[in-house]
């Protein structure tokens, strides 16, 4: 008989692959697949799998910070162990419109996309892989008296990985066309009237983005659009969630948006600035070059690590905020970014909402000033941005969280799939420039669907 509140139950297993383990374990009213998949500034050694939530939290924004805060508050404490970092806790994701809970801005468009602003679900048992040593355990706490026990579920588990068998070839035959919202010239015409907004002072930048459409081919799983954008564009941040009714998330994020140990150390990494990959590697180095010495990209971070360290020193204890890394030049499957790092110390008292309160959404997808960004964004973009733009990952009953900014990313709904991307737009920005960068951006995620793009 288990104990409702003792320490998470661990039980080793035999390593298999993450992407093998969720096949085999995905389903149910809620699944997230959160996998270190590609090079990037945080490429990190645990992928983790998140099944049969003890309960799922879906809403829209208002009193979704409570409501996450209530969650978490309510479940007994939980010190995940020393070798394995990830434990049971809340996955799932925050979706962009979820600034209304926490600023006084507008949105005038209707819903579309991933109908819901919050959703995540509460996990008892998860499955961590250790990439690096190559080994994995499944990690069942008590959260409920009413559940299985936790050998029980683990004993569950191991049945299902026990069937685990390697995924089928890939298949690329499910296809559709995208629908721009913008094509090249409207879409620097709205860039051009975000300059107008920078040249009148109302700000310094603006993330300003925009929408690519297709109807959702029939017989394509979210786990299937997962795996052909994992194979574009692995990425440090890779995501699945689904849902019982076939709406997902799915993601190839390179950017942390939060990360909070358990003894409160916040690690933020903003990323601005982008130049596409080359063809050759000539051509490769020599974009990496342009990016790093770009006053106008180095300027565009600048302005988010400023706006990032206001935002953790709301939260952070006094002299505790630094930049250990500034405009740091990375290269990912299909483009060069500059990524800067932010880190402080939370103040005593306060816990991992207190942080996302304090700094949601994050400041490379809104621009600065923060507020009338959002105002600008909301006035000039042509639709509600979902789970874009939001954030993706898990926050542990320990304290501890791991966020990403949900960009490169597809919603998923039972009719349509969804795209979007953009970029930071300041006062000297070409508006056609503007345009390319964003579509090299979105290139991956429009291939999934449209071999031409690839």
């Amino acid at each position: 008989m288990s104990q409702f509140g003792a320490a998470p139950a661990v039980r080793p297993i035999r390593y298999v692959e993450p992407l093998i383990a969720y096949a085999a374990l995905r389903g149910g009213a809620l699944s997230v697949l959160l996998e270190s998949a590609g090079e990037g500034p945080d490429t990190g050694r645990y992928s983790v799998i998140a099944v049969e939530p003890v309960t799922v939290v879906r809403s829209g924004w208002e009193g979704a910070f409570d409501r996450l805060d209530g969650l978490l508050r309510a479940q007994p404490a939980h010190n995940a162990p020393a070798d394995w970092p990830i434990g049971p806790g809340i996955f799932g994701s925050l979706g962009y419109e979820l600034r209304r809970a926490l600023e006084r801005v507008p949105s005038r468009h209707p819903p579309a996309g991933f109908p819901d602003d919050l959703l995540v679900g509460l996990f008892d048992t998860v499955i961590v892989f250790d990439l690096v040593e190559r080994r994995a355990a499944i990690l069942a706490a008590d959260l409920s008296p009413d559940r299985l026990s936790p050998g029980d579920r683990i004993a569950w588990c191991i049945g299902r990985l026990a069937k685990a068998a390697p995924v089928p070839s890939l298949s690329w035959s499910a296809q559709a066309l995208w629908a721009a919202d913008n094509d090249e010239a409207a879409y620097a015409a709205r860039v051009g009237q975000v300059l107008e907004y920078i040249r009148a002072g109302d700000i310094y930048q603006a993330n300003f983005t925009q929408r690519w459409q297709a109807l959702r081919p029939g017989g394509l799983s979210p786990f299937d659009l997962y795996r052909r954008l994992r194979q574009l564009s692995p990425a440090p941040y890779a995501a699945v969630i689904e849902d019982a009714a076939g709406n997902a998330v799915v993601a190839a994020s390179p950017e942390r948006f939060l990360s909070l140990s358990p003894a409160g150390r916040i690690d933020a990494r903003p990323i601005k600035g982008t130049r596409p990959r080359g063809a050759t590697p000539d051509e490769d180095s020599a974009n990496r070059a342009a990016l790093e010495g770009s006053p106008k990209d180095r300027a565009e971070n600048l302005m988010i690590v400023d706006l990032l360290r206001n935002d953790i020193g709301r939260v952070a204890e006094t002299g505790s905020v630094a930049v250990p890394e500034l405009n740091a030049p990375y290269s990912f499957a299909s483009v060069h970014h500059l990524v800067s790092t932010v880190t402080g110390q939370l103040r005593p008292g306060l816990g991992p909402i207190d942080l996302i309160r304090a700094c949601f959404p994050g400041g490379s997808v809104t621009g600065a000033p923060k507020i009338r960004a959002m105002e600008i964004i909301d006035e000039l973009e042509t639709a509600r941005r979902g789970a874009y733009c939001g954030a993706i990952g898990w926050i542990g009953l320990d304290g501890a969280m791991e966020l990403s900014i949900a960009i490169r990313t597809l919603t998923l709904t039972a009719e349509r799939i969804i795209a979007q991307a953009g970029g930071g737009i300041v006062a000297d920005s070409d508006p056609v420039g503007e345009y390319h960068e964003a579509l090299a951006k979105a290139r991956a995620l429009l291939a999934t669907l449209d071999p031409t793009y690839r």
